[in-house]
This record gives structure tokens, C-alpha cells and sequence, in this order.
């Protein structure tokens, strides 16, 4: 009785393939599934962004001028 062993192998690494294949199929479809059940029983809530009044808008460009002008001197201090 001779068993052809590379015949044997290939037919176990197939079976091992497929198994492996349907499983991570299954699991694809299930995710799927448990996704929608879980969007349509616990939707999100949406979450509108609180606006602020612009108070003053100059303010906002004197401290980037501020920090600029912080920034340039820190430069020129670590320079010198």
C-alpha cells in the first residue's frame, strides 16, 4: 500500500483553506448583520456643534500677531 504523501498534503492544505475561507466569510456576513440590528435598535445621536457668537474678531488676530511676535523673539534670543 503506497500513500502518495505530497497528494495527501495538498488535499488536507485545501481542506484547511477552505474551512478557514467559509469561516471568515460567515463571520463577514454576521458583523454585517449584527451591525444593522444595532443601527436600527440603537441609532446614534446626532450631535450638533455648539456655535459661539463672534464676539470680537480682532482679538483672535492680535494674539496671532502676539504669538508671532513671541515666537520670532524666542528665536532671535536662542541665536544670539
Amino acid at each position: 500500500m503506497e500513500i502518495n504523501l505530497v497528494t495527501e498534503a495538498l488535499k488536507f492544505m485545501a481542506l484547511g483553506m477552505g474551512v478557514v475561507f467559509s469561516f471568515l466569510i460567515i463571520m463577514i456576513f454576521v458583523l454585517k448583520a449584527q451591525a444593522a440590528l444595532l443601527t436600527r435598535y440603537f441609532p446614534q445621536k446626532k450631535i450638533e456643534p455648539v456655535k459661539r457668537p463672534n464676539t470680537n474678531a480682532s482679538s483672535n488676530e492680535t494674539a496671532k500677531v502676539a504669538a508671532i511676535v513671541a515666537a520670532v523673539q524666542h528665536h532671535k534670543n536662542l541665536k544670539g
